[in-house]
């Protein structure tokens, strides 16, 4: 395969060890080689026998190049809408509220039950396509909707498919103790026995990458969340949770306590779940979509997280009930807004925290080494991806090497 130049750049590489924020190098340079970048720095620096090598130039027209963007913690794959319980909590219904009256989680995975495979896949191409015109090149899509074999193994595939089909790459998660199905009300204990004969079948299916649970007083405790955890050691699965979201249960510490590679949400984290995160490595990833739209008050602890330096990443948290949202800039906005975090950290939370939060260690920097996975800006400065609402600076996407 024939070299590929990318010049007349500047280039934030999101390095963690750069000398400059963001890792910016301006007047770049770019060498991919077979869906790998081979070399990245100023163009001045360039080798010329390198150069002399590349027989296809792409003259980048001054845009700014970053990674390609992560979305790391979605729910893309659904069927229906929450549109009417919307309504009922600007009346004053709450989540657990309209959770406990048979709606919430519960009403998505009816529709989603009810959804052929072909209706799941053109509902979820429209959010896909969405996150894919704002530069996202990596995806996770978690299950948890189907919450019984046939379903949670259509969603994971309807998930491998869009992959697939549109040049993104998707991460799956088995979400199936994301709550309680119907037929097990009043049974929790029984129904996490299903979700442990579930799991192996669907792994040995190679639709499950790792595994995830809500652990919260209306879904599972830690307890019956350590059950599901061991039974992904055992496949050499990595997990992450759904943790501290509306209260403080212990969950990042038990995450943590198995080396997962991501706790979400995080409100109600405690000192003591920082600490144990930070010395697991385990990212935290915030999802600013949801605290706006349950209109929460409770932020999560931006500054624990720093003080016991916790990767942050950032996330979209696409699902129908609580961020039924599509585009990951408008979360970089949010997060900076809502979390104060600074650009540059929300940025890193969509790039190599993101990435890190997958369990990738091959993208969401721009280095020799890495895959050649970036995003053509129309932009001056990395900031202003932060800055800017409803814009689209987008210009083009490089997946694997392949401009899209």
């Amino acid at each position: 395969m024939s070299l590929q130049l990318w010049t007349n750049c500047r280039v934030a590489t999101m390095q963690a060890d750069a000398a400059q924020a963001y890792g910016l190098i301006e007047d770049a340079a770019m060498v991919v080689d077979a869906g790998q970048l081979q070399w990245v720095g100023p163009r001045s620096g360039l080798p010329s026998t390198l150069q002399q090598r590349c027989d296809v130039v792409h003259d980048a027209h001054g845009a700014l190049i970053t990674p390609g963007l992560i979305d790391c913690h979605t729910h893309l794959v659904y069927g229906g809408d929450r549109a009417l319980e919307f309504e009922l909590r600007l009346k004053g219904a709450s989540y657990e509220d309209i959770a406990r009256q048979g709606g919430g989680i519960a009403s998505t995975v009816q529709a989603t039950r009810n959804a052929t495979p072909d209706e799941l896949l053109q509902q979820s191409q429209r959010r896909l396509l969405a996150l894919l015109a704002e530069g996202v090149t990596t995806l996770e899509i978690k299950s948890g909707y189907g919450l019984a074999l046939l379903h949670e193994r259509k969603t994971l595939q309807v998930a491998r498919l869009l992959g697939e089909m549109h040049g993104v790459d998707v991460r799956t998660t088995f979400l199936g103790a994301h709550a309680v199905p119907p037929e097990f009300a009043g049974r929790t204990d029984a129904y996490m026995d299903e979700v442990l004969r579930i799991l192996p079948l669907l792994h040995a299916e190679g639709l499950v990458d790792a595994v995830d649970a809500f652990c919260e007083r209306i879904a599972f405790n830690p307890a019956q969340v350590a059950r599901l955890f061991a039974q992904a050691r055992r496949l050499n699965l990595p997990v992450k949770l759904h943790a501290e979201q509306l209260s403080d249960s212990g969950g990042a510490q038990l995450a943590a306590s198995f080396g997962a590679i991501s706790c979400d949400h995080l409100e109600w984290l405690s000192d003591e779940g920082a600490a144990a995160m930070a010395a697991a490595g385990t990212v935290a990833v915030l999802l600013p979509g949801a605290f706006y739209f349950l209109r929460e008050s409770r932020m999560p602890p931006v500054d624990l997280l720093r003080q016991h330096r916790v990767p942050m990443a950032v996330s979209t948290d696409c699902n129908p009930g609580t961020s039924p949202c599509s585009s990951l800039l408008l979360m970089l906005n949010m997060a900076c807004t809502l979390f104060r975090l600074t650009p540059e950290e929300a940025l890193t939370g969509v790039t190599r925290h993101a990435a890190q939060a997958l369990g990738l260690r091959d993208r969401g920097v721009l280095a020799a080494g890495m895959r050649a996975d970036f995003v053509l800006w129309d932009l001056q400065h990395p900031a202003q991806l932060s800055y800017a609402l409803g814009a689209r600076p987008f210009v083009q996407t490089v997946f694997n090497g392949q401009p899209r």
